[in-house]
């Protein structure tokens, strides 16, 4: 009698991941506006009741999807320039950022529908803006801990001048990698990139 809550808690779970990573395909292949429930619920091999048992709409479970993706992405940032110490390897860091960095076309069809969605949906702007800021303050806060070890181009201001660089120079190897989907020279480019940004230019990748 105790257990039936924690089985269909499960159940739930699995659900809701079951009808995301099908929604993540769906998307991939079609965009955001060109998909409807009936086409997830297929795709997961699920009703419209277990459609609406997790989510009230189309847009919440998109929401949900890019907030799965997004955190993902802040936490592998994170953790990568967590493991320096209170030293800061830019070069070393640099290298586990962009060797463990989710880059991968089909999540960057979902982001760009997503950013298009938000620019037209003040509330869906606000989410997106709030991430884009979580995500930029972890790097700052890293940088921000190394400041007395490491010393960042004048050019760049403060920690926050460089969180926004680095988070700017993602958008723009994604955006080209989105284009001709060549995901290795686009952890080349983008550990090219950031080393450049983050040092006086002496350093390069190896």
């Amino acid at each position: 009698m105790n257990d039936t809550p924690k089985r269909v808690t499960r159940r739930r779970v699995a659900t809701r991941a079951r009808l995301l990573d099908a929604a993540f395909e769906v998307f991939a292949a079609k965009g955001f506006g060109r998909v409807s429930i009936e086409e997830i619920c297929e795709a997961a091999g699920y009703s419209r009741g277990a459609f609406y048992s997790n989510f009230a709409t189309l847009d919440e479970l998109f929401f949900a999807l890019y907030q799965e993706r997004a955190d993902l992405i802040a936490a592998q940032v994170a953790d990568a320039l967590a493991q320096d110490g209170p030293d800061l390897d830019v070069p070393a860091s640099v290298d586990r950022v962009t060797e463990v960095l989710l880059l991968d076309v089909d999540w960057l069809l979902v982001k760009t529908d997503f950013l298009v969605h938000a620019a037209r949906d003040p509330a869906v702007a606000r989410a997106l803006l709030d991430h884009r800021a979580r995500l930029r303050e972890a790097v700052a806060d890293r940088l921000f801990r190394a400041r007395g070890h490491t010393e960042l181009p004048a050019v760049l201001g403060d920690v926050d001048g460089a969180a926004h660089a680095v988070v700017a120079a993602y958008d723009g190897v994604t955006t080209q990698l989105l284009l001709d989907k060549d995901v290795e020279a686009a952890r080349t480019w983008l550990k090219q990139l950031l080393t450049a940004l983050l040092t006086d230019g002496s350093r390069t990748p190896v």
